[in-house]
C-alpha cells in the first residue's frame, strides 16, 4: 500500500526518483533516504520510509495521505530507530518559536481602569512572553489570534478549575453572557476571572471555590463589571 502510493504520488507529480529525492533533501535536510536508490527501494518494497518521510514526499507532491497509511504509523517514532524499550512509542518533539504549526500568543498583564470598557495591556515576560497554541485547535474552533490573549491566575477563588499560576487564554472577540461560563472581567477597575452565573433575572460573578464566606458571588451590571472576554483553555502544572 506504502509503495504504491509513493510511486503514485512521484508519478503524478511528474517527478523521478532522482528529482523526488533532491526535493525530499530539501525539506528534510541531512535525513537519510533522499537518494534515487531510496526512492526505488520504498516503491518496490524493500523497506519502507517512515511518517515524517512520508509526510515530507506528500508536502512535494500535493497529493494527501490516505487514513489507512497514517492510522498505522501515527503512533511510531519519527525516525527508522525506536525509543530503547518502549516499542511504538510516539516522540516528543519541542516545537520552536517559528513553528508553522504553532501561533504565539502574548502574555500580558491587563491594565484597567473602573469604568471603562478598554483596557490596556503591557507584557508579561515571566516565561518569554507568549504562549505557543496549536494553529489546528486555533482552525477548529474559529479562534483569530489577533483576538486572544493569555494572562496568569491569581488568587485562589477559582479552585480546583484553576490555580494561582494557572495561565488562561481568553477570547477578547466574545463578551457574551452565557450561563455557566468563564470569563476575564473588569471589575471595578480590577481583572478578575470569574464564572458568570443567571440568577433571579440578574448576571453574577460567581467563585468555584466552595469557601462561601471568603468568596462571595457579586452582583455583574453597568459600569463596574465588564466582561473583557471569553476564557477558552487554560494550561496548568496541576495534575
Amino acid at each position: 500500500m506504502i509503495a504504491g502510493w509513493v510511486r503514485q504520488a512521484r508519478l503524478e507529480a511528474g517527478l523521478s526518483g532522482a528529482a523526488l529525492g533532491a526535493r525530499l533533501a530539501l525539506v528534510l535536510g541531512t535525513e537519510r533516504g533522499h537518494t534515487k536508490a531510496n526512492i526505488s527501494h520504498w516503491e518496490n518494497e524493500k523497506h519502507s520510509p517512515n511518517l515524517k518521510q512520508l509526510l515530507a514526499i506528500a508536502a512535494v507532491t500535493g497529493k494527501s495521505l490516505p487514513p489507512e497509511i497514517v492510522g498505522p504509523l501515527a503512533g511510531r517514532p519519527a525516525d527508522d530507530a525506536a525509543l530503547p524499550g518502549v516499542p511504538d512509542a510516539l516522540r516528543v518533539v519541542a516545537a520552536d518559536a517559528d513553528d508553522d504549526g504553532f501561533v504565539q500568543i502574548p502574555m500580558v498583564k491587563l491594565r484597567l481602569a473602573a469604568g471603562i470598557t478598554g483596557y490596556q495591556t503591557e507584557p508579561e515576560w515571566r516565561d518569554g512572553g507568549t504562549l505557543g497554541m496549536r494553529r489546528t485547535w486555533l482552525e477548529r474552533h474559529d479562534y483569530h489570534p489577533s483576538h486572544l490573549i493569555a494572562i496568569y491566575v491569581k488568587g485562589e477563588s477559582m479552585e480546583p478549575a484553576l490555580y494561582a499560576g494557572d495561565i488562561v487564554v481568553i477570547n477578547t472577540l466574545d463578551t457574551r453572557p452565557v450561563d455557566g461560563a468563564v470569563y476575564a472581567v473588569n471589575y471595578e477597575g480590577e481583572a478578575v476571572v470569574k464564572r458568570l452565573t443567571r440568577d433571579a433575572g440578574q448576571w453574577w460573578l460567581t467563585s468555584d471555590n466552595a469557601e462561601g464566606r471568603r468568596f462571595h458571588r457579586k452582583l455583574c451590571q453597568g459600569d463596574e463589571c465588564i466582561v473583557i472576554g471569553r476564557v477558552v483553555r487554560k494550561e496548568s502544572d496541576r495534575i
